[in-house]
Parts: C-alpha cells; structure tokens; sequence
C-alpha cells in the first residue's frame, strides 16, 4: 500500500441507527430508524460533515443529502447476534457473535438473587421491576432516602441497574456494593451492573454523571486482546473500558458526556499518532434516546458533526477513522428501550479521494475483522474485513 495505516479511531455514535432491520417485528420494533425518524421530528438536520462522509446514502434523512461522491466509503451493518443490547453490539464490533441472546428480566430478578444480595450487603432493595432511569428515582427516592435502601431496577437490556443518593450511599460504596451484585450475577450471564447514582432534594431528585458500569467479561478472546497482546496500542474513552470490563484496553480516558468524549478524542489525536482509539458517545442513547428526547438527539447529532470536523482535520494519509452505532433506540418510538436496527458503517481513509459503496454488511464482527487486518494480527473468526474494499495501492 502507498499509504501504510498506522491508526484506527472509532466513534459509536451510541444508538444512532439507520433503520429497522428484517426481524424488528420479533422485538416490536417497525418503523424504527432513530436518525431519520429524528430528522423529521426536527425538519432537518443540518450534520454537513457526516453528509459529506456518505450518511445520507444509507436512509433518507430529512435535511441531509444523499451526496454522490462521498469522501468516506459508506454502508450499513446488521447484527448478526439476537438482542440489541450495548453489550452485545460492543463484542460483536470485537468479533464476538452470540448463539443466545443475553439473560433479561422483564419479571424484576429472581429471588434468590436479591436474597443473596441482602445476605452479603445486609441491605435490603427497592423496586426490581423494569423502570425508567428518571422515572424510578421520581417513585422510590424519597423512600430510598428515609430507609438507606438502594433502588435496584432494570430494562429491556440485560442489565441491573443500583440506583442512589449520594448524600445517603457515598460513590465508593455504591460501586462496592456494585461489585458485590456483579460477582453474584456472573453465573447468570447477565451483561451489565450499573451504579446510577444521583442527588437533589425532594421533588427534584437528579441522576449525576458518576455513573459507573461493570460488565461481564466477554465470553472469548477479542481483536483487543489480539491487538494488547501484539502491543499495539489500544485507548478506550468513556464508557469503552467498562463495556469490555478492561479486558484488550491499554489506556482509558474517564470521559462522561458527549463534550468530554469530544474533547479526549481530539486530545489523543493530537498525542496518540499510531494504535487504536476507541469512544463511545453515550449521551445520544443514555441523555435522549431512552428519554425519547428527539429534539435533544436532533441537537446532539449536530453537535457531534461540529466536532467530527474538528476531528477529520486531525487525520492524513495513516489514518482511517470509523463511525458506527452499537444499536439503535428511535426517540420518537412510543417506547424507551434500543430499538433493533441497521447501524451505519462510514469509514473515512485519508489517503482516499472518494469512498466506495461497502454495502450491507451481515456482522457488526466486519469491524474486528478489519481491525485484525489493518495491525496485522491474527484473523478473527467471525467477520470479513472491508480494508480490501478501501484500499489504495
């Protein structure tokens, strides 16, 4: 190649999909296409950057074009794994695919679970039941903060959630008792415990950004593991580290918005020259996506695009820069959970003039495959990599 990559960035625009994918009805999903069904609801996004990248070519997006020469070669990807959850879509990206989707509770969690937290922590819980982040702590603060109980929950995702004030459970605690739930759960295969901490007084009680995941170990070896172990360097910003529970990341910024996100990966652009460098935007599907938000989503996204543009002046003919989703979660669906759909697949490679057409990738695994072909380590089992596609010779 004329122009060797030396490094990889990636940003999952978290739950930014494109469109319902054939088996949406299995998980009462039509209709679901999170940016364009955002794009109406704001008639018109004005996202310059990521038109000119080729987004407009995977949907119709109201306000965005559908350029005829895009700069990045562009495509859309289906999950090959069932769910759509955070967790799965983060392994599938790695080269995981799952036979069987991962454990949920729409019932609350069993009771020997919560037993056998009550008997380690000697607290007993509020809630387990399926709830709203904002909502639950609206029902059950006060009575959190009169009893010292934690408000435990969950969603549509394979997750349990430990909601607390943090004037009645210190952080530190509240992550220890964190860890306490994720040893008890990792019989269970369940993805994810997440602290949610919040504060406020009565009748104005508000989730804070120490909120804090901890995650199930991936069930085999990742490309990041692939790429640690050849000492290539990998950096995780946001909640990338947590969401792979450490496992294949070198370094992790701690980052806990979309501007702070912003900010690290434009910071390790200008210092981290060669490697991978991995973040995820969580504010699209953690701020507006489950809140059904659309104007705040339709506001985010042009955001995002501002500083994509701060990004893409960052990169030369070494670079190859990724854009993705991990899900989808429409805020204009009547529900707040993901929402099963296509993510986009742009991928900008500085030392091409104009992208090409990847099509309809059948595994988000074509990222990992990918990865392991650009650093030269050894292939995945899952995923075909699209480098012989964006190659210039």
């Amino acid at each position: 190649m004329a122009h060797p990559i030396e490094r990889v960035t990636i940003l999952v625009m978290d739950s930014a999909g494109v469109g319902e994918m054939p088996d949406a009805n299995v998980y009462g999903d039509q209709g679901s296409n999170t940016i364009a069904n955002t794009a109406k609801f704001a008639k018109g996004l004005k996202i310059p950057n990521l038109a000119k990248l080729g987004l407009g070519r995977l949907t119709p997006i109201q306000g965005v074009e559908a350029d005829p020469h895009p700069i990045a070669s562009f495509g859309k990807m289906a999950e090959a794994s069932p769910g759509k959850d955070t967790t799965t879509g983060h392994w599938e990206f790695a080269g995981v695919i799952l036979k069987t989707p991962l454990p949920l509770y729409p019932l609350g969690f069993p009771k020997e679970i919560l037993d056998e937290f009550t008997r380690q922590t000697g607290l007993q819980v509020l809630g387990n039941k399926p709830a709203s982040g904002t909502e639950i702590i609206v029902e059950l603060g006060d009575e959190h903060v009169r009893t010292g109980s934690p408000i435990v929950y969950t969603s549509a995702d394979s997750v349990f959630q430990m909601a607390a004030h943090e004037g009645v459970i210190p952080l530190k605690k509240l992550y220890e008792l964190s860890e306490v739930a994720r040893k008890i759960l990792d019989p269970y295969g369940t993805a994810r415990v997440i602290a949610r901490p919040f504060a406020g007084e009565k009748g104005a009680y508000a989730r804070t950004k120490n909120r804090r995941d901890f995650s199930l170990d991936p069930p085999e070896e990742t490309v990041l593991d692939r790429l640690k172990a050849a000492k290539v360097q990998v950096t995780g910003v946001g909640k990338i580290r947590d969401i792979y529970n450490g496992k294949g990341i070198g370094d992790s910024v701690t980052a806990k918005d979309n501007t702070q996100i912003a900010d690290a990966t434009i910071d390790l652009l200008d210092s981290q020259k060669k490697g991978l460098i991995f973040s995820n935007f969580v504010d699209f599907d953690m701020l507006w996506g489950h809140r059904n938000n659309a104007k705040g989503y339709a506001d985010g996204l042009e955001a995002f695009d501002i500083r994509l543009g701060q990004m893409l002046q960052r990169l030369d003919e070494r670079d190859v820069l990724i854009i993705t989703a991990d899900h989808g979660c429409d805020p204009t669906d009547v529900s707040t959970d993901h929402t099963r759909e296509y993510v986009p697949l742009l991928v900008y490679y500085g030392a091409r003039k104009e992208g090409v057409d990847l099509g309809i990738r059948t595994s988000f695994t074509d990222i990992g495959q990918t990865l392991a072909d650009v650093f030269g380590v050894e292939k995945m089992k899952n995923g075909v990599s699209f480098l012989p596609q964006i190659r210039v010779e």
